[in-house]
């Protein structure tokens, strides 16, 4: 019989691209285990999805109780589920978020949030900022700007949607301050040369940009924008499906930064691995959206809203040791960064850090990633990169990590960076 990798690129298409051929069969925590029993520290939580690591106990029971119950209702029945992971979600949302509505992914929920924005203003126009990720379905991935190569060949994207610049001090060679003016800048130039504000239903927007290079927005910028926002009756959306759920600090970001948003767009840690995503939003908007409007068959799962209820219940007390765990990271990144040229930046929020790579004359170094990517692998770890260039770390360990994994992996990556420098 064909091994697995063999059998695997036989029968799966290879559009979805994987970023090893480690072959896992268990995980426990911070860790994943191969076929051989080789084990791995991972960095990379299934992209900021298992916050509380892999089989949380807690979840683990949720799910499997609730699969002896009820494990599909299809919008054909009310079922407690559904009910009970709303509630928990809405105790710890930002304020004025008092309704939800589940989907299955992050792609789906940003479309149900446009959809939503559009339907209740009136208006058709969407604001997106680039370096963005808000998924790859047809709809999604015209507002996504991470990489040119997401919407590549896929043209005619939908129309009436616009994208402004999302402030990147360090790219752009600015202060925070300076790249925030820049920002809003052109998007005062956009309303008046392209799209006028009585015409723009929503600003899409990720409050901590992921996929595009892990630039926080910074919370003057985010305070301009809410303004903008309520001069012009345009209805702020926050996508928050990597950012959410503790990743940043505080349950979400958009609380980090005190800013308000109508709509707020949640996946990824929402049930720590099991696939269900939402959007949340005020009952002044969400009442609008008459029944019928929208649907999903698999939203709002069963067994994913009993997972999701258990998964926020655990992360209570674990979000408030988050900023602790983070500054801790910060110094050791920041301690790395002095001793090491090819470190060109460390930014982000919480434990959603981005250390970004550069050559000697500070252009972007994706080799740099490769290798230190190479050299984890062997000793036993496993990280992702992001931004357009492939050359930043992203630095995502499950948030309830313990001090020892959390300094064994920056360790690897120290090492690895000195390697790769010699």
């Amino acid at each position: 019989m064909k091994d697995l990798q063999a059998r695997f690129h036989d029968i799966i298409a290879p559009v979805i691209a994987f970023d090893s051929e480690i072959e896992i069969i268990d995980g426990k925590g911070s860790w994943v285990t191969d076929r051989d029993g080789k084990q791995y520290l991972d960095f990379a939580c299934g992209i900021a999805v298992t916050n509380l690591g892999h089989r949380p106990d807690a979840v683990v029971a949720a799910a499997q109780a609730q699969l002896n119950k009820l494990w599909h209702a299809g919008g054909a029945f009310i079922y407690e589920p559904i009910v009970t992971a709303a509630e928990h979600i809405i105790d710890i949302a930002p304020d004025g978020i008092d309704k939800m509505l589940f989907m299955n992914s992050g792609a789906e929920a940003v479309e149900a949030s446009v959809k939503l924005a559009r339907k209740v203003s009136g208006r058709q126009g969407i604001i997106t900022f680039r370096g963005g990720f808000h998924g790859r379905t047809m709809g999604a991935v015209t507002y996504t700007t991470s990489k040119a190569k997401y919407r590549q060949g896929y043209h005619p994207l939908l129309p009436s949607t616009f994208v402004v610049p999302y402030p990147h001090p360090y790219g752009w060679g600015m202060s925070q301050e300076d790249a925030n003016a820049y920002a809003l800048r052109e998007l005062e130039f956009k309303f008046r040369y392209e799209v006028t504000p009585g015409e723009v239903a929503a600003f899409l927007i990720e409050p901590m940009q992921g996929e595009g290079g892990y630039y926080p927005a910074s919370k003057p910028y985010l305070d301009a924008l809410r303004a903008i926002a309520d001069e012009h009756g345009i209805l702020l959306i926050m996508d928050e499906v990597q950012t959410g759920f503790g990743r940043t600090g505080d349950w979400f970001t958009s609380q980090v930064y005190d800013v308000r948003p109508d709509i707020i767009v949640m996946g990824k840690a929402i049930a720590n691995g099991l696939p269900l995503s939402g959007v949340g939003g005020s009952s002044a908007i969400m009442d609008k959206w008459m029944p019928g409007s929208h649907g999903a068959t698999f939203g709002g799962n069963p067994v994913s809203c009993a997972a999701s209820a258990a998964t926020v219940q655990e992360l209570k007390s674990v979000v408030p040791t988050v900023n602790e765990t983070s500054r801790h990271a910060f110094e050791r990144w920041n301690d790395l960064k002095a001793k090491h040229a090819s470190i060109g930046d460390v930014r982000g929020l919480g434990l959603m850090i981005g250390i970004e790579l550069v050559k000697a004359d500070g252009s972007p170094d994706p080799d740099a990633f490769a290798a230190i990517a190479s050299y984890a692998h062997e000793v036993g770890m496993f990280i992702l990169n992001c931004g357009p260039d492939g050359n930043i770390i992203r630095f995502i360990p499950p948030l309830n990590i313990s001090r020892d994994d959390l300094d064994r992996g920056i360790d690897i990556l120290g090492d690895a960076i000195t390697a790769y420098e010699a």
